[in-house]
């Protein structure tokens, strides 16, 4: 066994604040139901896909007495990438279960979707749970991207829960994860197996969110990782004075994290993919204004900044989404040619031939390693995997181009340049205080949704930008979040990704303070996450949470 660091020690020792309601009586917490509600989108098509599980009221716990519960056996999954918190959740998820009876039993099913398929798990005491509270990482039953979705998948599940007497499943995902566990719980009561499914909300990327989801678990602590490593690279660069510094960060679609972090640390040019799609601003354009702003501060004996990138930037610009759009239908719809092709030049060939004029023009224009990355592996989706486009240096290449043409005309612009992409970095991390606190709550109440007897419904906590002492516990049903998205060549049902809201206070406050953050050095050191100090130090939410609650 590795040696616990005396970190370890002291976080295994922390209590997790709860929600008032849960503190007082547990997961006997009376589930009080509000009105019927109705799917983000698409509401008629949704409606006819979860007939039993559509138009179910939003809940939220009110002060309820202990009563006797017989024992029952529940299942947990983690699903999908890593995100610090997914320990707690279950352990919250444990301590409550036990709390409802001792006698229940919590199995956790391993490596995801997978594990609850093949009947792979590990019954989960006391000892095993104690091990891994207030720790990153989702190692204590791991993790996995198999998608639940087919009628031979979900009979298995069923058979294996048969077989264990579970009556419960808690899928811990994102929004592709709930929405398997949507599916799920509209195929359980379809197929009467008296099995429960209740989804909680993780994603780093921060896209799974409403008013009731106020944020994914996951998200404060990764944000405060990778604006620390920023903050150490903004530290050096004003020091040395001579590099730019290119910095993508993790976000499949939307620029939450990329905005946080620059909320945290204040760079010189942070570009938000909503923006970017909304005014269509065009790849030249985009690389037009980041050279404006090299030359800008290279004229005040400045050659250096920082610039944070979205994982997702590439979908948004105009251009590059509609070729990106073309070359999911063309290799969905052509998969087996495509995989006939050898080499490189071969499938970019075949590819261009059969796409429309524009798009196949735009793909010979970029740099080969794009091009490369664009026709490389897809995700489970089929979609392009665009955390494996550099869009870091496929911009730093453009600005050096225009760099170049600039000092061609007499111009002395010196730029150098540093390529960084932080994503792993801050998916294990261990959870802040709010990661540890808002997991432990959001596992706890999942429990007392189970004693409730929802299903289908997903574990939320609210009020969260405020001490924990003022958190509502509750739940909403997952077809609340629905709507019908084009995938691998058909529409589907799936959790909608929310995206940065550019009139939400976060983007203003942002774009209000941007062009004196390009001009100067007002950088921000905000330094690791603290777990011990003051609580406006070691307590403190994201600025987007304290800017869109104030």
């Amino acid at each position: 066994m590795s040696e616990v660091s005396p970190l370890q020690k002291a976080r295994a020792a922390y209590q997790p604040k709860l929600p008032p309601v849960l503190k007082k009586c547990g997961p006997f917490a009376k589930a009080v139901e509000g009105k019927p509600t109705q799917s983000v989108a698409d509401q008629a098509k949704i409606k006819a896909l979860f007939k039993d599980t559509y138009g179910l009221p939003a809940v939220e716990f009110k002060a309820g007495k202990p009563v006797p519960t017989k024992p029952i056996n529940v299942a947990v999954i983690l699903s999908g990438g890593q995100a610090p918190g997914g320990h707690n959740v279950i352990s919250g998820l444990f301590d409550g279960l036990k709390a409802l009876n001792p006698k229940n039993n919590l199995f956790g099913f391993l490596g995801g979707p997978s594990g609850l398929i093949d009947d792979e798990f590990i019954k989960l005491d006391k000892k095993i749970i104690d091990s891994y509270r207030n720790t990153g990482g989702f190692d204590m039953i791991r993790s996995g991207r198999t998608k639940l979705e087919t009628e031979e998948q979900f009979k298995k599940v069923a058979a294996n829960c048969k077989a264990h007497k579970i009556s419960a499943i808690v899928i811990i995902g994102g929004d592709d994860s709930n929405t398997n566990a949507c599916l799920l719980a509209q195929w359980m009561i379809e197929n009467k197996t008296g099995v429960q499914v209740i989804g909680c909300p993780k994603t780093i990327d921060g896209d799974l969110k409403n008013q009731w989801i106020e944020v994914s678990f996951g998200f404060d602590t990764a944000t405060k990782v990778y604006s620390e490593v920023i903050g150490n690279i903004m530290r050096d660069a004003n020091s040395a004075r001579k590099y730019w510094h290119f910095i993508k960060l993790m976000g499949r679609s939307a620029s939450h994290i990329a905005l946080e972090c620059a909320l945290q640390t204040q760079p010189n040019v942070c570009l938000i993919s909503e923006e970017i799609a909304a005014k269509k601003t065009s790849l030249k354009e985009i690389t037009d204004a980041l050279t404006q702003v090299v030359v800008s501060r290279a004229e005040n004996k400045m050659n250096f900044g920082v610039v944070l990138i979205p994982e997702g930037l590439i979908e948004f610009v105009p251009e590059m989404q509609d070729l990106i759009s073309q070359l999911n239908d063309v290799l969905a719809k052509n998969s087996a040619g495509f995989e006939k092709q050898t080499t490189p030049d071969d499938k970019a060939a075949f590819v261009t031939k059969l796409l429309k004029k524009p798009a196949a023009k735009l793909l010979q224009s970029l740099p080969v390693f794009v091009r490369d990355q664009l026709l490389g592996d897809r995700d489970p989706h089929g979609n392009v995997q665009v955390s494996r486009i550099e869009t870091e240096k496929l911009l730093i290449s453009m600005v050096e181009a225009n760099i170049k043409k600039l000092n061609a005309k007499g111009k002395k612009i010196k730029f150098s340049s540093q390529a960084h992409f932080f994503g792993y970095e801050g998916r294990c991390a261990a959870p802040s205080n709010f990661d540890a606190d808002y997991c432990y709550s959001l596992g706890f109440t999942a429990s007392a949704l189970i004693s409730a007897g929802k299903t289908g419904y997903m574990s939320s906590v609210r009020n969260i930008s405020q001490p924990a002492d003022k958190w509502i516990a509750g739940g909403i049903p997952l077809t609340m979040m629905m709507n019908m998205e084009h995938r691998h060549g058909k529409d589907v049902p799936v959790i909608r990704k929310a995206l940065v809201e550019l009139d939400g206070a976060p983007f203003k406050f942002f774009a209000k303070n941007r062009d004196k953050w390009a001009a100067g050095i007002d950088f921000t050191y905000p330094g690791p996450i603290q777990y011990f100090g003051p609580a406006e130090v070691a307590d403190r939410v994201t600025k987007t949470l304290e800017l869109e609650h104030k």
